[in-house]
């Protein structure tokens, strides 16, 4: 497969444009099956936990309250979601610093995808190190993805000469400068642009990592925006290998930490750490949970002005105990209310 998976996408447009022309014309759908959306509505999914991280499933509407930009909002929508269709991006770390975890994750993964993805989910998996690769497209196969998991091998540090300029390849764009080694933010960017932008319904991504960026075309907020305009929610699972760290002489923490909570609290998701006492297969767990545990909320802004700005929103409980994970917010664009 190839490592620029633009090129591949573009590929499976022709060919599905192709397949449309040779198609017969449709015939138009009755009355009582167009499914109306409201441009109008702002939805958002999210989870309530108590201080100790326990998620709270049996809330109802009016537990809840909710302003943008300050200013009270009337929730129009309300549901629980715990059966809805979900579309799921998983989003693999195999730089150096993260290759001898690879058979680990490996062996998570596979247990995650054959218990959370169903028939009417989807799912694809993309590999990053010092290129971005769409290991497998959307399926809601978990033997296809189980297959891609196989495929995943480490591509190591490319070799630094000197201070010299040394030939790279940043994934969405060609490039020659600093060499490249972990294309974290350029995998949430592409993941956002071009796998989850146009679906609909629930959407979030997995990112397994110790949150380390190497060469990046695009910048930590340049990946929050997009995945914020997908509307996907970012769960990140920060797994180091400390001896790699401490091997070349750095501080035995290692790993970014800071950059994966500050992704994943922008897009409503969360944190997971992994330790000998928390494991990746008790952390794939956890997000099972939480993807089959959310709220929704739908409300019409009192501001109607669509002039693509940011518009912070905060939701809140009548138990001060209760914590809200949800996006920080979303932009206010011409074509939707997302």
């Amino acid at each position: 497969m190839r490592r620029l998976f633009t090129t591949y996408l573009a590929a499976v447009a022709t060919t599905a444009t192709l397949a449309v022309a040779q198609q017969p014309p449709a015939t138009q759908e009755p009355q009582d099956q167009v499914i109306k959306v409201d441009v109008d509505l702002v939805n958002i999914l999210f989870n309530v936990k108590t201080k100790k991280g326990e998620l709270i499933p049996n809330l109802e509407k009016n537990n809840f309250s909710l302003k943008e930009d300050g200013k009270d909002q009337t929730i129009s929508r309300f549901s629980r979601e715990t059966d809805l269709p979900i579309t799921l991006g998983l989003l693999i770390d195999i730089s150096a610093s993260q290759e001898r975890l690879i058979d680990i994750e490996r062996e998570a993964a596979t247990q995650f995808f054959t218990s959370v993805i169903r028939p009417k989910d989807q799912a694809f998996m993309i590999s990053f190190g010092k290129d971005t690769e769409l290991l497998v497209d959307f399926t809601n196969s978990p033997r296809q993805l189980i297959a891609g998991l196989r495929d995943l091998k480490g591509d190591g540090q490319p070799p630094r000469i000197g201070r010299s300029p040394v030939p790279v390849n940043t994934g969405p764009i060609p490039d020659y400068g600093t060499p490249k080694g972990t294309l974290l933010y350029d995998a949430i960017y592409l993941a956002s642009t071009e796998k989850l932008k146009n679906e609909v319904g629930r959407k979030a991504l997995i990112l397994i990592t110790d949150g380390e960026d190497e060469g990046s075309t695009y910048t930590i907020k340049n990946a929050i925006e997009k995945a914020q305009k997908a509307d996907a929610i970012v769960f990140s699972i920060y797994y180091v290998d400390h001896q790699f760290y401490g091997g070349m002489g750095i501080s035995l923490g290692g790993g970014n930490e800071g950059a994966l909570k500050k992704i994943s609290d922008e897009t409503g998701g969360h944190v997971f750490t992994v330790s000998n006492k928390h494991p990746l297969n008790e952390v794939f767990k956890e997000i099972q949970e939480e993807l089959r545990n959310q709220y929704s909320i739908g409300y019409t802004p009192t501001n109607t002005t669509r002039d693509g700005s940011f518009r912070r929103i905060e939701i809140k409980t009548d138990n001060s105990d209760y914590h809200v994970q949800a996006r920080a917010g979303y932009y206010a664009t011409k074509n939707d209310g997302q």
